[in-house]
């Protein structure tokens, strides 16, 4: 399968590869198990800058900075579930987020502990610039109007965290070195995005 890469991707978020475009049409017959995966997402979110907070408590700036995400993250979580019930629909059962997995394998679990810190920040920038450009992808393709301003608001959110965590990785670690493991975590992705199957059922 062949994709035509976008330059605003590329340049705003660094992603190499696109959204499959059948992916908007595809959720919009699906906006039940989206908004319902979309909620984990962010609930997961939360959970995990609390984790990298216990983990790195020594970090001053690390946790000053994650602090105020796990509270918005939170807060995403809820105005997502507050939105399925107002549509009258139920949020569903967590399933298994395969992109997730697949980006948790290519972390370096072993070696000096500040590789460990940069994949553990790396990952996270990847999720949110993934999200973000999912998000950007429904403001601008579903037929509901309120759901485009919805999802509009999250995609500029996801955009401060993706910064974020690529700034924390360099104020913690050696520029050039994030750098360098960064492309190799774009040229990653790109490779895993291209192999999975495109399903309108989960945000990523």
């Amino acid at each position: 399968m062949e994709w035509t890469e976008s330059n605003e991707v590329k340049n705003i978020l660094g992603l190499q590869l696109p959204t499959d475009p059948r992916w908007v049409d595809l959720a919009t017959l699906s906006m039940e198990e989206i908004l319902t995966d979309h909620a984990f997402c962010e609930q997961k979110a939360a959970t995990t800058c609390i984790s990298i907070i216990q983990k790195y408590s020594d970090k001053e700036l690390l946790v000053k900075e994650l602090a105020p995400i796990v509270t918005e993250e939170w807060g995403h979580f809820r105005l997502v579930l507050q939105e399925l019930h107002k549509r009258g629909l139920q949020l569903g059962k967590q399933r298994k987020d395969e992109y997730v997995n697949k980006l948790l394998s290519f972390q370096k679990k072993d070696g000096h502990p500040e590789d460990r810190l940069l994949d553990q920040l790396l990952t996270m920038a990847m999720i949110e610039a993934r999200s973000c450009e999912r998000f950007k992808r429904l403001s601008e393709g579903l037929e509901d109007e309120y759901l485009r301003k919805f999802y509009r608001r999250f995609m500029e959110s996801e955009a401060g965290h993706y910064k974020l965590f690529i700034e924390l990785s360099e104020h913690y670690i050696a520029k050039e070195k994030v750098r360098k493991r960064w492309k190799e975590w774009l040229e990653f992705e790109a490779d895993m995005v291209q192999s999975l199957e495109v399903r309108g059922d989960r945000i990523h």
